[in-house]
Formats: structure tokens, sequence, C-alpha cells
């Protein structure tokens, strides 16, 4: 499925967070997202990425965002992610790929020749009327919350 782009309707889901908790995108109408997808908990890109967003959640909060981290681990996965790193936000746990797919971040990647499928790290900025603003396909895993923040 091609990604969707800015000034579309942001595909809604429903999905269980790192607590067991049935999240919907719909359940933040009226406040801005940032919907961030990663491809796996506790590697270290993904680790930076999370953690950059932790330390400028405060930040993030007071201009009028919520933050939500989705990858294809499930939530035991995300609760010892989140536990370890003491990350203040919802993790969404993706394992039957539904929303990666919906959002066409589930693509073909290649490491070393090799040719397997995975989520490519992409940041979406969607209003509170659930229409994406900014679309942010080259992640810098160490300020991915300045990148939100350059834009505002």
């Amino acid at each position: 499925m091609a990604t969707p782009q800015a000034g579309e309707k942001a595909p809604d889901f429903t999905a269980k967070d790192q607590n067991g908790k049935t999240v919907s995108l719909s359940d933040f109408k009226g406040k801005t997202v940032i919907l961030y997808f990663y491809p796996k908990d506790d590697t270290p890109g993904c680790t930076a990425e999370a953690c950059d967003f932790r330390d400028n959640y405060q930040s993030l909060l007071s201009k009028g965002y919520e933050v939500i981290g989705v990858s294809t681990d499930d939530e035991k996965s995300h609760k010892k992610f989140v536990t370890k790193h003491s990350l203040p936000f919802t993790l969404i746990a993706d394992d039957d790929k539904h929303i990666v797919e919906a959002y066409g971040v589930w693509v073909e990647k290649n490491m070393y020749g090799k040719k397997y499928m995975g989520t490519a790290r992409t940041t979406f900025i969607i209003d509170g009327d659930g229409v994406i603003k900014t679309v942010i396909d080259k992640v810098d895993t160490k300020a991915s919350s300045q990148q939100v923040l350059d834009l505002v």
C-alpha cells in the first residue's frame, strides 16, 4: 500500500498498547499526534529515537503534541522497552502488521545484499481532525523530536 501523504486522512487503527489497553487513533481527536514508526524495540537506532522523544516529551506536550510509537513488536516487548528506558508515551503493538501496511511503511529492505520485509522508519504528524500534516521519511534518530519542533 502507498504511504499516505500530507493532506490525506490518516488511516485509523485500533490495537493494544504496552499495557494491553486498546488504543485507537480516533481516541486522540482534537490533538496533534506524532505517530512514529520504528523497526524494533531496544535496538540502537530505535532506542536513540525513543529516548529523544522521551527527553523532549514535556516540550512536545506543551506545544500540544501527543507521541505514539508503533512497531511490529508485541505488547510484552513494548512493556520491557518502556520500563527499561522510562518512556512516558504509548507504544502500539502491531504484531499483525495491519497498521504498518495501512501507512505504507512495511517495505522491502536490503542489508548486505539480503532482502527482507521490515518497517521503514517514518514519522507522521496528524492534526486534531485526523489529517496528515507532514510525513518525515528521513528521520534523524538522535534528533527526531527536533525535526518535529522545527516544523512548527
